[in-house]
């Protein structure tokens, strides 16, 4: 008997890889629109899925509804699966129970060379669909010259993708209402925006330092994403510490600066606590970076937002998470605006006013930054070698989604609480149920909106 349409064949293979499902499938804005189109699901449907917090509750919503959907959803959803590059959700769904029942029981093996633990379905399914298969995310590496037994993970479900979906635009009205409070951005481009990617490092100089597969998928994706967003976008790979250190100092000397109205630099390597590594071994030290844009040593940006995007480790630690607990305790630390040792200085200024010399307005040291990270102090980062790191896959979302009526402040609040949810899925391993907690640090001074694709009219 068919259920609203749906043939039995379809309904029982939804229901034989619904476990499967929960687990991978990417139910984003792109999957639901495009079953929306074909009528597939209404549009109380498509804001209930999407309105759940966990990507394992909108698959469970989307994998309720579809048997109730008439005879085409079957065949819909797996056009919709292809389309957002699930083609291996696609090709699981479509398999006959017969081939499906010889992956029923993987084996676990390590691969070997630097600690990867590799799953034997893993390479059934290279086998078997070609190039479709399983994404693998692995740990960043976090530290050279020690022993690794632990630090990649070669297979896991998680598969929780960027989207490609257009930046969407800033409305007029929106600008309007918010430029005088926010800093200035509606310079053509916007800005200049620096990307050093280090994914392949020297055998020999840095023998400890493996490829860091993925990461061309991190720097591709941000340079359409910053591209889109109006910045002079470039890319450079696999540069030694040095290399980064010039590369920076010229990107600081660019006189193009003066006419724009921000920066944009994403440093994407191995790291350790406060250091990232060349491809010869070396550490670029990121508070060197920091002063190389302070007001001081790159005049010609000053008072305007400097933004900084660090993919890399900050320690050795994996985040393997807790059980969560009611009743979280919360600090608050008082206020002070006390500030010892200015008398002097007070002093001094009132001289000069009463000798009639205007005094230039000072500017600290180091202002107008904003910088996320991938994790937290002490702690590894987590990079799928097929779709890239999880910090940069939800930067690069909710950039798309979000900027064009949210400050960045606001957007990497959010960008913290979607890694918060995010876990690795490597049943077996150290791996398994694995957690990420990215932060940022600001000395911004007022909200930085980008306005995306708004250009206003003088």
């Amino acid at each position: 008997m068919l259920e609203c349409g749906m043939s039995d064949r379809d309904r029982q293979a939804l229901k034989r890889r619904s476990a499967d499902l929960c687990k991978q499938l990417v139910v984003d804005e792109l999957l639901v629109q495009s079953l929306q189109a074909d009528s597939i699901l209404t549009e109380s449907m498509a804001e209930s899925i999407l309105a759940e917090q966990t990507s394992q509750k909108r698959s469970w919503r989307l994998l309720l509804l579809l048997p109730k959907r008439g005879p085409r959803a079957f065949s819909s959803f797996i056009s919709a699966l292809k389309e957002t590059e699930q083609q291996h959700l696609s090709d699981l769904l479509t398999e006959s129970p017969k081939r499906d029942a010889e992956n029923l029981h993987p084996e676990e093996e390590p691969e070997g060379k630097s600690g990867q633990l590799v799953m034997e379905r893993t390479e059934k399914k290279r086998e078997r669909v070609g190039d479709s298969s399983l994404p693998l995310p692995t740990q960043e590496e976090v530290s050279v010259k020690r022993q690794r037994t632990q630090e990649s993970m070669e297979f896991s479900l998680d598969a929780d993708s960027p989207i490609n979906t257009p930046v969407l635009p800033c409305t007029p009205d929106f600008y309007l209402s918010h430029c005088q409070q926010s800093y200035r951005m509606n310079s053509s481009p916007r800005g200049f925006a620096l990307v050093i990617s280090n994914v392949t490092f020297d055998s020999h100089a840095a023998s400890d330092l493996d490829p860091r597969k993925g990461g061309e998928v991190d720097d591709e994706v941000l340079r359409k994403l910053f591209t889109e967003l109006d910045y002079r976008v470039t890319v450079h790979r696999d540069l030694t510490a040095q290399g980064m250190r010039n590369c920076i100092e010229e990107f600081c000397r660019c006189l193009g600066h003066q006419t724009v109205d921000s920066c944009v630099v994403c440093l994407l390597s191995h790291g350790v606590d406060g250091a990232v590594y060349g491809t010869d071994g070396q550490l670029l030290q990121l508070d060197w970076v920091f002063k190389s844009f302070d007001n001081a040593h790159c005049p010609l940006l000053q008072n305007k937002p400097k933004m900084f995007f660090i993919q890399a480790c900050r320690g050795e630690e994996m985040d393997c998470g807790v059980e969560q607990m009611d009743g979280p305790v919360r600090t608050i630390s008082p206020s002070c605006e006390q500030r010892d040792a200015g008398r002097e200085g007070q002093g001094e200024s009132q001289q000069r006013g009463a000798l009639g010399i205007k005094p230039r307005i000072k500017l600290p040291q180091r202002s107008d930054m904003i910088c996320g990270f991938a994790s937290l102090k002490g702690t590894a980062a987590m990079r799928n070698t097929k779709r890239g790191s999880w910090f940069i896959q939800e930067l690069n979302c909710a950039l798309r989604l979000r900027s064009r009526d949210t400050h960045l402040a606001d957007i990497l609040v959010q960008v913290n609480a979607r890694i918060k949810e995010r876990e690795g899925y490597a049943p077996g391993t150290a791996h398994h149920r694995c957690k990420e907690m990215s932060e940022f640090t600001s000395s911004l001074c007022k909200d930085l909106y980008l306005f995306p694709k708004y250009q206003p009219q003088y």
